[in-house]
């Protein structure tokens, strides 16, 4: 998928769980913070393509993306596993915990969940393809859906731009007006 899907997609995902949530409290900047940390975490399995849009963003990105492409064994190896969830949703947590003193203003528990639900969109999102995704790593086999890669979809081809971003926009327009009474509630009330 490309970078603009992958962004919609971890937004849809992180709205349906917001929405489906019991109403918490939150502060302003924690709100924003886990809003940024999704979007991060819908293209950061992306850091093992120097061509990323997570490089591209970044001054000598391209030079850094090499070697963790080197590094991560490839495109869709290990960012595109459970391990690798795993793995980066611990380093994310440790990020977090540093970065705390700083943000006291701001949950960080919701906020690394915002980068997880992030993370997962982008391994749901790239099953999707024709490529797969390897979920269970070590174990070398790329999984995908539709089982059959004949029906699967190519990265950037009609079927992404005609089918997969519409639906996408479809439901969040869907979700967002069954939800409106909780969405304003959660914009007038909840935010502290």
């Amino acid at each position: 998928m490309t970078g603009r899907t992958h962004d919609l997609a971890a937004a849809t995902a992180l709205g349906a769980v917001v929405l489906l949530q019991p109403l918490r409290t939150y502060t302003l900047a924690t709100a924003i913070v886990a809003v940024f940390a999704n979007l991060i975490g819908g293209i950061f399995p992306d850091i093992d393509q120097p061509t990323a849009p997570f490089w591209r963003n970044l001054p000598i990105g391209k030079y850094f993306g090499k070697i963790f492409d080197r590094l991560l064994g490839g495109h869709r190896f290990l960012t595109h596993s459970i391990i690798g969830l795993a793995l980066f949703g611990f380093l994310a947590k440790l990020f977090l915990v540093f970065l705390q003193p700083v943000m006291h203003n701001v949950n960080i528990g919701y906020v690394w969940w915002s980068f997880m639900i992030g993370m997962t969109s982008h391994l749901v999102m790239d099953s999707f393809t024709k490529e797969g995704v390897p979920w269970l790593l070590p174990v070398p086999v790329k999984f995908g859906f539709p089982p059959i890669k004949k029906l699967r979809i190519r990265t950037g081809h009609w079927a992404e731009n005609l089918i997969i971003l519409p639906l996408l926009i479809f439901i969040d327009i869907w979700m967002y007006l069954h939800q409106y009474q909780k969405v304003l509630t959660i914009i007038h009330h909840r935010i502290i």
